[in-house]
């Protein structure tokens, strides 16, 4: 199967010139922030829902500040093709019509701010170890919720059927153009509006903007970036999705909570983490892989060895993370260690006893349930190694290695 559809070279040569708006990226953040306001007025389930005061909403200086570092970031990424920048522009807007909306609901609606996320599970892990098998298992069964794809990419309440059934068709074509652009993402990562998704669709920082091209400057600015007003964001979020539906716990899982479990367990004190664990010289070429493709919609030559070193560094960072972290939160949540072989070789052994150990039941349908998602999970083979991306197992072994033997995770 093509990593990338031959209509993509044709895009580029059809799409408008983009080389005056990347030398202005201060301009680009103001136009991005006045189409994003003018979003929400244009929408008439938030004027709805805010009724007589009107849709106020606004950034914070910080948010601003650090919305602005990512706009010049992607304008300094050279390789950036047309399309690519179109698609970039694009996404940066949904992000920032998003903070907006959560802003405005929440100034509108005081009462969504007292919402209680109770005991979520929330499901961590490097990338390509059964996470997402786990969590739509664990969020079909009755009393659990998963955040669906549409819901982190336009995040509300309140809207009429109508309303709901033409944002998911608009969600749903974006997603099935962003498959036509890249074949192989069938395959890979397959994503569909109304199945449940991840966290890095709505964190506004992250290694989500490095996946579409090399911004290993603005990578290092993340790694000294304090996080907190990103999950503090990430909690309001889960209450305007909460608010005014049946009480349900939620099922939330991105692989980039690894580097932030204080912040996780500071906004969600009761929660229950689940690691998935997996040897990283077995996963690494896989994600390397999907990088690569995401990277070919939007620049022209990737830079394999790159797409490594980012890879390598930051998934070996989570873990360093994480593990360091685990010792200070001993006593205070409870972290259930998972192997991705016993999920994927022992699934209908392994995953009782995990509900037994984040506190659920475990029933026939929810045995029934597994069957069906293990019968819809496709293969996901990768023609190239580790070595493609510049990578051996010397330098796998050096970043990894403290992880890899230690007592965590020889013994899960």
């Amino acid at each position: 199967m093509r990593r990338i559809s031959r209509m993509v070279p044709l895009l580029n040569l059809a799409t408008l010139p983009n080389g005056r708006q990347r030398r202005d990226p201060d301009r680009v953040f103001d136009r991005l922030q006045e189409r994003a306001t003018a979003s929400l007025h244009a929408d008439p389930a938030l004027r709805r829902v805010c009724g007589d005061a009107g849709i106020q909403a606004s950034l914070s200086d910080e948010d601003a500040a650090d919305f602005q570092h990512l706009v010049r970031s992607y304008a300094a990424a050279a390789p950036l093709t047309k399309l690519g920048w179109t698609m970039v522009l694009a996404d940066l807007q949904m992000r920032l019509a998003n903070q907006l909306r959560i802003d405005a609901l929440h100034r509108a609606i005081p009462a969504i701010g007292q919402e209680q996320i109770v005991r979520p599970i929330v499901i961590v892990g490097l990338p390509r170890t059964a996470s997402t098998v786990t969590q739509r298992v664990i969020a079909r069964s009755e009393g659990h919720r998963a955040p669906q794809l549409s819901e982190l990419m336009h995040p509300t309440f309140g809207l009429f059927p109508d309303e709901q059934r033409a944002k998911v068709r608009e969600i749903e074509s974006m997603m099935r153009l962003f498959r036509r652009l890249a074949p192989s993402m069938r395959v890979i990562h397959p994503q569909y509006a109304q199945a449940p998704d991840e966290d890095h669709l709505i964190l506004p920082h992250g290694i989500q903007h490095a996946s579409r091209v090399d911004m290993p400057d603005y990578l290092a600015w993340c790694r000294t970036r304090d996080a907190t007003g990103d999950y503090d964001y990430l909690k309001r979020v889960y209450q305007v999705l909460q608010h005014g539906a049946e009480p349900a716990r939620w099922v939330i899982k991105a692989p980039c909570h690894l580097a932030h479990l204080d912040q996780i367990v500071r906004i969600f004190p009761d929660a229950v983490i689940v690691w998935l664990h997996r040897d990283p010289m077995t996963l690494m070429s896989s994600m390397c892989s999907l990088v690569e493709t995401a990277q070919r919609v939007h620049v022209r030559r990737p830079d394999l060895h790159a797409i490594g070193r980012m890879c390598l560094t930051e998934l070996s960072g989570w873990v360093t993370d994480a593990f360091n972290v685990r010792a200070d939160l001993a006593g205070q949540v409870r972290i259930v260690d998972v192997s991705y072989h016993d999920i994927v070789n022992n699934p209908f052994d392994r995953m009782p006893r995990l509900y037994e150990q984040i506190g659920a039941q475990w029933t026939g349908q929810d045995e029934a349930n597994l069957g069906a998602t293990i019968a819809r999970t496709t293969s996901r083979k990768h023609d190239h190694g580790p070595y493609r991306y510049g990578l051996d197992d010397t330098a796998l072994s050096d970043a990894f290695g403290p992880y890899m033997h230690s007592e965590l995770f020889l013994r899960r």
